[in-house]
């Protein structure tokens, strides 16, 4: 507890009335501390930094710290004892606050570093490239996939939890549609001519509902001509 203490208030010495002043942490920064886990479930591992990115900058962002992230709060110089005192305190638990989403292995490449700002270059720096790499093998997959025996719901099911799991790299609308469209079997043919000439163009989500209706459609043609 002593410990916790020490992280979450500091002692700094005002020299111009020669008075000790108690430092505490500010509210919305113990909110973010004690709630971390609960508001970035996904700990962070070489398979899900954009994801992981994303949680996290939104609720640092939220409580009012993202300066401490882009470098846009700058650490003020000594000589003002208490900003100095202040900006430090809120920023070295920032770091904690990060530290305690990271998994073990991902870990050891920030823990000796010191600054919110230094941990989060260092990691987009260390995990981007994997990052990339995975997006374009997920692009890849969106690209191949195919309906086949799958009912509708579980095709464009699996396309949202593909395209979910690229986060951090956008997949245009369009092209989600194009992917969805290329994976469809002959007999919806004439559906697909008529979504790709259609001079207003579609949401997924509208798609989705004309997809759903079409099956049933087919499914419907299929028994009348048993």
């Amino acid at each position: 507890m002593a410990e916790e203490d020490s992280t979450l208030s500091r002692r700094t010495t005002h020299h111009d009335v020669g008075q000790e002043i108690e430092l505490c942490i500010p509210p919305h920064l113990k909110f973010l501390i004690f709630n971390i886990k609960n508001l970035v479930p996904t700990q962070l591992t070489l398979e899900n930094y954009s994801i992981w990115r994303l949680q996290l900058f939104q609720h640092v962002s939220t409580n009012g710290y993202r300066d401490h992230l882009t470098e846009l709060a700058m650490c003020p110089p000594e000589a003002d004892a208490i900003d100095h005192a202040r900006w430090i305190l809120i920023d070295r638990n920032l770091v904690s606050a990060i530290f305690s989403t990271i998994s073990a292995s991902i870990l050891t490449y920030v823990l000796t570093l010191n600054t919110a700002r230094d941990v989060w270059l260092t990691l987009e720096r260390r995990l981007q490239p994997t990052n990339w790499s995975r997006v374009i093998q997920l692009k890849n997959k969106l690209h191949q996939i195919q309906m086949k025996d799958r009912t509708m719901q579980q095709y464009l099911h699996q396309i949202k939890k593909d395209n979910i799991a690229a986060a951090g790299s956008t997949v245009d609308t369009e092209d989600i549609i194009l992917y969805i469209l290329n994976g469809l079997p002959s007999t919806y043919n004439p559906f697909k001519t008529a979504i790709r000439t259609s001079l207003q163009p579609i949401s997924f989500d509208d798609l989705y509902s004309l997809l759903c209706s079409e099956e049933i459609n087919l499914h419907h043609q299929h028994n009348q001509e048993l």
